[in-house]
């Protein structure tokens, strides 16, 4: 949790009142678009739908239960270390959900290296959460752990970032109703890859949460990650992202193996089994 700023009034703040969890699914996340591209990728390459999922680091379960909701069929397996995050999820996201799609969610608490799932058809581990495994004998470690957990022709899929502003010492702010989002790049060291960033949320009152959600990790490159997903066994592929007119990102995600040397840019790896 990150530290509040209060006012010098008695009134409490928006900072004091507001949920963090909620302001992550609302200014990060985007779980419809997310289960667009593996419900669809997924199709496009095995030619059938899958049916059950894998949600590696997957907090508050928001991503779990989008897919939960595509079709009956459906099953999500939902992996998180942090009993806290899990606990919030169940209270406002399961609890949305009716009585037979919340039988077909298992939440799991634990490490994700070690957490052992029936074959599944998808893995997911977005947000760039597996950054957090800083050595490439410890990357390695998981994405064999993964491969020994999915169907014989499973895909796992991970996002990434870069540019030359992913390893600038920099902040971003994103406006939106109501208040600011701040992505905070503190520290990059060059030597070993290892990047501290923070997101801050400002508001309207003028109060303000600081360090919201904290983030250690190794930037990774995707020739990097691509090797050690060959070496564990997969077929790694890159999903370029393409822009718009205005030159930004459009959401639209395509295979390529020709990328853009823009300033910043998203991409997921497709991993088949």
């Amino acid at each position: 949790m990150g530290k509040q700023i209060k006012q010098s009034n008695n009134k409490k703040s928006k900072s004091q009142l507001i949920d963090v969890h909620e302001l992550y699914e609302e200014s990060v996340q985007c779980v419809e678009a997310e289960i667009d591209f593996v419900n669809q990728t997924y199709k496009n390459i095995r030619k059938k739908n899958a049916n059950s999922l894998r949600e590696d680091f997957c907090g508050t379960m928001n991503t779990s239960c989008e897919w939960i909701r595509r079709r009956k069929t459906n099953i999500a397996y939902s992996v998180d270390i942090d009993q806290s995050v899990l606990d919030w999820g169940i209270e406002k996201k399961l609890s949305r959900l009716t009585k037979s799609q919340r039988s077909r969610i298992n939440i799991i608490n634990g490490d994700v290296t070690k957490v052992k799932t029936p074959g599944v058809d998808i893995v997911l581990a977005m947000n760039f959460s597996y950054w957090i495994f800083k050595e490439r004998n410890t990357m390695m470690d998981y994405f064999r752990h993964i491969y020994d957990n999915m169907a014989d022709d499973g895909i796992f899929f991970l996002d990434a970032f870069g540019g030359p502003e992913a390893i600038q010492e920099m902040t971003e702010d994103t406006e939106f109703d109501g208040y600011t989002y701040t992505w905070d790049q503190k520290k990059y060291n060059p030597i070993t890859g290892e990047g501290l960033f923070y997101i801050h949320f400002k508001f309207d009152d003028g109060s303000r949460i600081k360090r919201a959600f904290t983030y250690d990790w190794r930037v990774w490159t995707l020739p990097e990650l691509k090797e050690i997903l060959s070496e564990a066994g997969f077929k790694p592929y890159i999903y370029w992202e393409g822009t718009g007119d205005d030159g930004e990102g459009n959401g639209i995600f395509t295979k390529t193996e020709l990328g853009e040397a823009d300033d910043s840019w998203i991409a997921y790896i497709v991993a088949e089994k």
